[in-house]
């Protein structure tokens, strides 16, 4: 039985005054514990965002990681999932005004770029994997929706801690897996 085991983490707290959108010093601090935190798994890889904060809180985290390589990663760039106007139906209503405000770098239609991210991360395929997703609230939330078998929009309202830990594992025989949400024992 083949295993993949994902590690979803929530960047390091950001500086709001920062104009590059980098790390505040506790950001800084959440990292490193994170880090050590990490320094006993064995990741064959650590994918993160692009976007300065979710970098940073990589290049912190890959010195206790110093064997695993690491690299930007499309998958994991901040998504919002919004529903195409014949989807809108399957979300709240009270959520609906939010949604059509979602800044137009950021929406992700009816989750097309989600749905492919748990799809590449879940293969499972002959050998164990486990890797590291250094990554946004909203794209933790649309995995934990998806191992839930949730709801479509179930994923509002589900919120990630800066450099909390979220678990996901897919086994070749078995349904998914949630082994944590937020686990944030180590800050």
């Amino acid at each position: 039985m083949a295993r993949t085991q994902l590690y979803l983490v929530r960047h390091a707290e950001q500086d709001p005054t920062a104009p590059d959108g980098g790390l505040s010093q506790l950001g800084r601090v959440q990292a490193d514990r994170l880090g050590r935190r990490l320094s006993a798994v064995h990741f064959s890889a650590i994918h993160h965002s692009s976007l300065v904060r979710a970098a940073q809180t990589a290049d912190v985290i890959a010195r206790h990681l110093p064997h695993v390589p690491r690299h930007p990663c499309d998958f994991a760039a901040d998504r919002t999932p919004v529903p195409s106007s014949a989807q809108r139906g399957q979300y709240p209503d009270r959520w609906l005004a939010w949604l059509n405000d979602v800044p137009d770098d950021e929406r992700d239609e009816d989750a097309t770029a989600l749905r492919a991210a748990v799809e590449h991360f879940s293969a499972v395929g002959s050998e164990d994997r486990c890797e590291l997703l250094i990554t946004h609230n909203f794209v933790i939330a649309w995995f934990v929706r998806h191992m839930l078998d949730a709801p479509v929009w179930r994923w509002i309202g589900l919120n990630q801690a800066n450099c909390g830990i979220t678990v996901a594992r897919w086994d070749s025989d078995r349904p998914p897996t949630l082994v944590s949400f937020n686990d944030t024992g180590h800050l």
